[in-house]
């Protein structure tokens, strides 16, 4: 079977089982051991829960949901689902039970299938405000729920004619998942993708994936288009696919694994940077000297040699001597990984190249299945401070205002039962609004320079692109995190999280003691000091732009709190809400409700 032959995603299994025979495609953790799927075993696997799903009175067009976090049983059940014409729908862990409610509801999901107790409990605390499930199944083996395995044994597993059947009956251009998305207000919306939207995007994007990824190390969630999507590329080429443990373990699951590519987004990255210049920090004498050497020779990294031969010499002993370590924190095997989500910091990127980690940007939204635009290895496809340019089979121009729009065959099909939510995104023409400003680099590359719903007007009628200087001033080896606010207000001011590590070794080397996170954030020692970085920053950008005042926060925004999306992105109307009293106090507003 070719690839050409694939028209329905549930056609890779047929694939993969004639292309990659005997190969291991999943591997995953089980008392601290690694197992390892292969081809046959999750073909098989996936044969006997299609059958049981049959037997349980699952159908084409119905709605089976996955809460869980990345293992191989979810993609048995993606695979389960969606070949005998069911809709898979993924449910991220963290959802609130509000979320999860309303999906259940909205999409009328039949089955649920729970990772392990504890979100089976979730499930089950508001199964009585969701009359259409009929029955959860975990995972993991649980005294109070029905083991998923007991659903493959209902089936004649021996009946693979009864799968054709059901496979014959499911064309391209029908659903074959639901993905929720994340909102910041409001009920979230349920984006329907086609078989045919998701391979469109998979044969376009996948030649961007460099040669020697035979080995994945997967931690971004499988709920999320994105990871699902690079999940079916590597199916297609053979990559085994390891699962990390956790994002806590992710650092050793490098070691252990030694993966040829992974893919992940800015904040993560930003996060592996700044524990390096940690340790870099931590050095003494000639070693710390030369590793900031060949960190500021790293940050001023251009492609294919452009810097010239004296520069190219010196990174060659830098690779030798510092940046080796970096490699081998990854396992010393990438040749790329892929970074989404998100706008990439340039520094970074030009620093990962420069250690000979190529770092891929793409970006989409989970409404084009994902992928618009994608850098890729070779030299016509990548320029510093881009996503790349548009895949083939896409179109993409900008509008007036510089709002990207996007018409392809990776576009949705709508919000679900949301015809006039759809109406608000997709125009008469067919071209989806994607809601994010950008600009085209020599005509081709593109740039993402904000969300439109994002950038506001202060009270003098000056326009503000916050995800701009918020980028800029997360430069700073104090700023971990940081939101521009100032819609309607007299000047743009902040909240700002420091980077609580980098500041810990700062007050250790000026001899200041560092008592609690809470305490030193009101220190005025400590606010002297990132106001000289707000300075600093603030003179890239007019002075309309520039931050007069902030606040510094003592806890980073994190999804448990409600602050971000799964994919690290933050939900600002959440946060000027939740700090709604510091933005008084900043303004100089008093809160009579306090």
């Amino acid at each position: 079977m070719t690839m050409q032959k694939v028209t329905r995603v549930f056609d890779l299994l047929t694939f993969i089982q004639e292309e990659h025979v005997g190969k291991t495609i999943f591997s995953y953790k089980v008392n601290n051991e690694w197992t390892h799927t292969s081809t046959e075993a999750f073909a098989n696997a996936v044969n006997e829960l299609s059958l049981g799903l049959l037997k349980l009175g699952i159908k084409k067009g119905d709605t089976v949901a996955t809460i869980s976090s990345n293992r191989p049983q979810w993609n048995i059940v993606d695979f389960a689902v969606m070949q005998i014409g069911g809709i898979h729908v993924p449910l991220y862990p963290t959802l609130s039970a509000a979320d999860i409610t309303y999906i259940l509801n909205d999409a009328e999901i039949k089955i649920v299938f729970a990772e392990n107790e504890a979100l089976a409990e979730k499930i089950n605390a508001i199964i009585l405000q969701s009359p259409s499930v009929q029955a959860i199944y975990t995972f993991e083996f649980t005294p109070a729920f029905k083991h998923w395995q007991s659903i493959a044994l209902l089936g004649d597993s021996s009946d693979k004619s009864l799968i054709e059947q059901f496979q014959s009956a499911v064309l391209p251009t029908d659903l074959f998942t639901l993905i929720y998305t994340s909102g910041t207000t409001g009920n979230p919306k349920g984006v329907m993708l086609t078989h045919q939207n998701l391979l469109s995007n998979l044969f376009a994007a996948s030649p961007l994936i460099p040669p020697g990824a035979y080995r994945s190390l997967s931690f971004l969630p499988l709920s999320h288009i994105y990871e699902r999507i690079i999940v079916y590329m590597y199916l297609s080429k053979g990559t085994n696919i390891y699962y990390a443990e956790s994002l806590d373990k992710i650092a050793a699951n490098f070691l252990e694994v030694k993966p040829n590519m992974f893919t992940t987004v800015p904040r993560l990255l930003e996060k592996v940077y700044d524990r390096i210049v940690e340790k870099g920090n931590q050095l003494k004498g000639i070693k710390r000297l030369l590793f900031f050497w060949a960190l500021n020779l790293g940050l001023k990294y251009e492609y294919d040699g452009a810097n010239g031969w004296w520069y190219e010499f010196q990174l060659k002993i830098a690779n030798k001597i510092i940046f080796n370590k970096w490699r081998d924190a990854f396992g010393g095997n990438v040749v790329a990984a892929a970074s989404g989500g998100a706008a990439l910091q340039d520094r970074l990127a030009r620093v990962f190249w420069a250690a000979k980690i190529p770092i891929l940007q793409g970006y989409g939204l989970t409404e084009t299945s994902p992928v618009v635009t994608m850098t890729g290895i070779d030299s016509d496809k990548h320029f510093f401070g881009t996503c790349g340019p548009v895949i083939p089979g896409v179109e993409m121009k900008l509008a007036a205002d510089g709002e990207i729009l996007v018409k392809g065959p990776n576009i949705m099909q709508g919000y679900y039962k949301n015809p006039a939510a759809t109406a608000e995104v997709i125009d008469a023409d067919g071209w989806f609004h994607t809601g994010d400003i950008g600009v085209l680099v020599q005509d081709k590359y593109l740039k993402i320079t904000d969300r439109k719903k994002e950038i506001f007007k202060t009270a003098g009628g000056k326009y503000i692109a916050p995800g701009v200087m918020e980028n800029k001033f997360k430069e700073s080896k104090f700023i971990e995190q940081i939101v521009v606010i100032g819609e309607n207000e007299r000047f743009p001011a902040a909240l700002i999280v420091p980077s609580f590590s980098f500041l810990k070794d700062w007050c250790k080397l000026k001899k200041l003691n560092y008592t609690s996170d809470q305490e030193m954030v009101a220190n005025p020692v400590i606010v002297a000091r990132i106001q000289k970085e707000v300075d600093k920053y603030n003179l890239g950008f007019g002075n309309w732009e520039q931050i007069k005042k902030f606040e510094l926060l003592p806890k980073e925004f994190s999804i448990d709190a409600g602050e971000m999306t799964p994919k690290l992105s933050l939900k600002r109307k959440v946060i000027l809400q939740k700090y709604e009293p510091l933005i008084l106090k900043i303004y100089d507003y008093k809160n009579t409700s306090l």
